[in-house]
């Protein structure tokens, strides 16, 4: 799947992705991977954001913290130890871009102060692919929920599965993905999807077997042993 800059527009919808600079790992512990979901939902607010003022909160509260408006409206996310993907839809001219630089600047800014480094973190702008027919709508939670497979899987892109039954479970109930909130796992950070969307968005997302078993065979005949 190739991906470009392209232009945001109030209404539509669009998949980004960014990893780290040289493919550095950005989410090295469990605090990192809950504080990008925790900026997920704040940096995702068209008030002004000032993350000291949510320091004494847990983890499940900041997801409680009452917004001014959202930026866009997010619909899948998932995020691997050197990269993560997001889905959304603009809500506002310009959200997307705004959303993107605060959540990108916030988790930097953390990460930078926790490891005593500095300069950028993720590589450029996030590329981002407009959805623009339905067939790509459909199928691109999934496709986002998916990339975790590698968590489990290494071999998963050569087309090397050890066990797709315990790989599709594990998928299901990884924490840094929106596919155990679509499986109706209740958890706080359900908060930071957009209720209207993930409706849409569940009406004809296909089921996880039948795109795990079409991704392996993809892998598989692109990978020839």
């Amino acid at each position: 799947m190739s991906y470009r800059r392209t232009p945001f527009a109030p209404d539509e919808h669009y998949h980004c992705y960014t990893r780290g600079i040289d493919g550095r790992v950005t989410f090295k512990d469990k605090e990192d991977y809950e504080r990008f979901q925790e900026s997920l939902y704040l940096c995702n607010d068209n008030g002004a954001f000032d993350r000291s003022n949510f320091q004494k909160l847990s983890h499940s509260e900041i997801f409680t913290r009452p917004r001014k408006s959202e930026l866009v409206a997010i619909g899948s996310y998932s995020l691997m130890p050197n990269h993560f993907h997001v889905g959304f839809q603009e809500i506002e001219e310009g959200g997307s871009s705004k959303f993107l630089q605060k959540l990108g600047t916030s988790y930097s800014m953390y990460f930078n102060a926790k490891y005593a480094r500095v300069g950028g973190l993720f590589i450029g702008p996030c590329r981002s692919r407009h959805i623009a027919t339905d067939r790509y709508f459909k199928q691109v939670a999934q496709y986002i929920h998916l990339n975790a497979a590698e968590v489990f899987e290494p071999g998963w892109k050569r087309g090397a599965v050890r066990n797709m039954r315990s790989l599709e479970s594990r998928l299901k109930e990884y924490a840094f993905s929106s596919l155990r909130d679509y499986a109706g796992t209740p958890r706080p950070e359900r908060a930071m999807l957009n209720p209207e969307l993930m409706q849409l968005t569940a009406e004809d997302m296909p089921p996880l077997n039948t795109v795990l078993t079409d991704a392996r065979e993809y892998y598989e005949n692109l990978n020839p042993l």
